[in-house]
């Protein structure tokens, strides 16, 4: 049981923060996204309006 719990809680250290670096990346890419700029420039002028 402790040998399956160690092998377990390896693999999910190691891929687990793979995972999270990938998703990181992949926000990262998203939020940097030359496309994307006007849409993320519209909403942070969003509170600023009065209509």
């Amino acid at each position: 049981m402790n040998e399956t719990y160690r092998a377990l809680a390896e693999f999910a250290q190691t891929w687990g923060l793979a995972y999270f670096v990938g998703v990181f990346l992949v926000v990262l890419a998203y939020a940097l996204w030359p496309s994307r700029q006007q849409a993320f420039d519209e909403a942070a002028r969003m509170p600023l309006r009065e209509d």
